[in-house]
């Protein structure tokens, strides 16, 4: 049970900080006379990031170091692409909780601990019920903008992508929930999720680069085309296979290189671009989580 507590606790230092970013990106992306919508936005963003706070009161010690060492909590770029992002957007960001994250130790004991394991519990109930109404919001955003009721500078494409990722959260905490065996999907079909992510990414990144980043818009098209033949061999295979989860280890560490480069780019005001830096860090953050997937051959 001491394994339940500490993959509650990775996933939700993961996830509640992703969701949180989905609803600030939502927020943002809402034009100034659609009040009702931003602050729905608003609510969900800081109900995840009330989420992510309690976990962090808990997670000393109760995280494996390969999760802390991966970058998918935190990276070099997160506390200054937070501050930037905030300055750009007039829309808070609590940074503190950014900084404990930083300050995070790991370790895990193997030791039972009763009280840990109800507290995340508890956590995981709360985030049941959250993405429960945030797949919602979701939904109802995307069904008004397809049917031309509603404006966002967001891509409908991204909003079906960051709904599958809420949908991926909730089917965690579903089985949690239940306390079955936490092998919530095949390996492969892990790999097939993320290959899709990674994949629409770099579509994203190739849309929202000004059209004078020429040589930065093909890598990122190259990037897009790559993940669709990994994504294509992900589908065929009906068991783990070594040599395609190799080749898609090395892809996303030269991809990873690629995001990590233009987070930095953008920061810096090096690259021409509608990309708010906290989007790319965001996006950097979930390469770096597939890396540690690729590489551990686990879910967790």
């Amino acid at each position: 049970m001491r394994d339940y507590a500490t993959l509650s606790i990775e996933t939700h230092l993961f996830f509640a900080r992703i969701m949180k970013e989905h609803a600030f990106f939502l927020e943002a992306g809402f034009p100034c006379c659609e009040k009702e919508w931003i602050q729905e936005a608003e609510n969900f963003r800081r109900s995840f990031e009330e989420l992510l706070q309690d976990t962090l009161k808990i997670a000393e010690g109760n995280v494996h170091e390969a999760v802390i060492r991966s970058n998918e909590l935190v990276t070099e770029f997160t506390f200054p692409a937070e501050e930037r992002t905030e300055a750009l957007s007039g829309i808070p960001i609590d940074s503190r909780i950014t900084k404990a994250t930083c300050a995070l130790q790991g370790g895990c004991s193997n030791e039972e601990d009763c009280t840990l394991n109800r507290q995340a519990m508890q956590l995981n109930e709360r985030a049941y019920r959250l993405l429960d109404g945030l797949i919602c919001f979701k939904e109802k955003i995307l069904c008004k903008v397809k049917e031309g009721q509603l404006y966002t500078a967001n891509y409908p494409l991204l909003i079906e992508h960051i709904m599958r990722e809420a949908k991926l959260y909730r089917d965690i905490m579903e089985q949690l929930l239940s306390n079955r065996r936490i092998s919530y999907q095949r390996f492969y079909e892990m790999e097939t999720f993320w290959d899709q992510i990674m994949m629409e990414h770099a579509w994203f990144i190739r849309g929202l680069l000004d059209p004078s980043q020429a040589r930065l818009i093909e890598t990122a098209d190259d990037f897009s085309k790559e993940y669709a033949l990994l994504l294509e061999a992900a589908r065929r295979q009906d068991c783990r296979a070594n040599a395609l989860t190799e080749k898609t280890l090395k892809e996303t560490l030269r991809y990873r290189d690629f995001k990590a480069a233009g987070t930095k780019g953008i920061l810096d005001c090096e690259i021409a671009s509608i990309i708010l830096p906290l989007l790319a860090d965001h996006v950097l953050r979930e390469a770096n989580h597939y890396i540690r997937i690729l590489e551990t051959g686990q879910t967790r």
